[in-house]
C-alpha cells in the first residue's frame, strides 16, 4: 500500500519505474559484458565490479517488476509465500551488496598499500573465495530474517505500507509480541551493517595514509581516481540505507519511508553503473569496443 492510488498518477508511476528499471538493467548488463569480453579488464577489481552489477540486477528485479505489474493490473495483492520469498531474496542481495563493497575496499587497500604483492595476494582463488563467502554470509542473513518471519503465526492486518515486503513493515503486522524479533533483527542489522562499513572505513583510512605519503602529485591523483568510483558508490549505498533506517525510526509517515525506500532500492542500483562508467576510462573504452562490435 506504499504507492499513491490516484488514477491520474498510475501512468506516470508506471513509465517512471519501468524506465528506471530498464536503465538499470541495461547499464549493469553492459558492465558485465564489457568486463567479460575485454581481456584488459580481467583483474580482481573488475571481477568484483561485475559481481556487484549482477547483484544489483537481482536486487532491483526483486521489487520493481512486481510493482510495475501491480500498477498496470490495478492489483496490490501478493501471496504469503510470495511475500516471504521477496523478502528473503531482497535481504540476500542487499547484504550481498554490502559485503561486495567491503571486498572491493579490501582490493583497493591491497592495490595501493601493497602494490608489489598485489598479484600474489589477490589471486583468482582468493577472489572467487571472497565472492563465495559474501554469498554464503548474505544467505545466512536472509534465512535468519525468514525464520523470524515464519514465527509470526498470527497477523492482525494484511496491508503492508510499502511497495514491497519490507521486513520491519512485515513485523508490524503481527498481533503477538514481537519484542524478541525486533531485538534479533536490529542486532542482526547492526552486525551485517556495521562490520562491513567498519571494514570499508579501516581500508580507506590505510589507503589515505598511504596516499599522503606519495611524493608526486601524479601518483596521488592516480590513487584518488582509482578509489573515487568505489567511494562514491559506498557513500550512495550507505547514505540511502541510513536514510531508510532513520525514516523508519524517526518518522511515523509511511509516505516518507516509501520515498526513502525507493531511493535505496531503485535509484542506487541505477546510479552504480553510471558512476563507474563515467568515472572510469577503462570501462568507457571497453564499452565503446563492445558497442562497436555489436553495431
Amino acid at each position: 500500500m506504499g504507492l499513491p492510488d490516484d488514477p491520474e498518477l498510475q501512468p506516470v508511476l508506471f513509465t517512471l519505474f519501468l524506465s528506471m528499471y530498464l536503465v538499470t538493467m541495461l547499464g549493469n548488463l553492459l558492465i558485465i559484458l564489457a568486463v567479460t569480453s575485454d581481456p584488459h579488464l580481467h583483474t580482481p577489481m573488475y571481477f568484483f565490479l561485475s559481481n556487484l552489477s549482477l547483484a544489483d540486477i537481482g536486487f532491483i528485479s526483486t521489487t520493481v517488476p512486481k510493482m510495475i505489474v501491480n500498477i498496470q493490473t490495478h492489483s496490490r495483492v501478493i501471496s504469503y509465500a510470495g511475500c516471504l520469498t521477496q523478502m528473503s531474496v531482497f535481504i540476500l542481495l542487499g547484504c550481498m551488496d554490502c559485503t561486495l563493497l567491503t571486498v572491493m575496499a579490501y582490493d583497493r587497500f591491497v592495490a595501493i598499500c601493497h602494490p608489489l604483492h598485489y598479484q600474489v595476494i589477490m589471486n583468482p582463488h582468493l577472489c572467487c573465495s571472497l565472492v563465495l563467502v559474501s554469498f554464503l554470509v548474505s544467505l545466512l542473513d536472509s534465512q535468519l530474517h525468514n525464520l523470524l518471519a515464519l514465527k509470526l503465526t498470527c497477523l492482525k492486518d494484511v496491508e503492508i505500507f510499502s511497495f514491497f515486503c519490507d521486513p520491519p513493515q512485515f513485523l508490524n503486522l503481527a498481533c503477538s509480541d514481537t519484542l524478541t524479533n525486533n531485538i534479533v533483527m536490529y542486532f542482526d542489522n547492526a552486525i551485517f551493517g556495521f562490520l562491513p562499513f567498519s571494514g570499508i572505513c579501516f581500508s580507506y583510512y590505510k589507503i589515505l595514509y598511504s596516499i599522503l605519503r606519495v611524493p608526486s602529485s601524479g601518483g596521488m591523483y592516480k590513487a584518488f581516481t582509482t578509489c573515487g568510483s568505489h567511494l562514491s558508490i559506498v557513500c550512495l549505498f550507505y547514505g540511502t540505507g541510513l536514510g531508510v533506517y532513520l525514516s523508519s525510526v524517526l518518522s511515523q509517515s509511511p509516505r516518507k519511508h516509501t520515498l526513502a525506500s525507493v531511493v535505496y532500492t531503485v535509484v542506487t542500483p541505477m546510479l552504480n553503473p553510471c558512476i563507474y562508467s563515467l568515472r572510469n576510462r577503462d570501462i568507457k573504452r571497453a564499452m565503446w569496443r563492445l558497442l562497436s562490435k555489436i553495431f
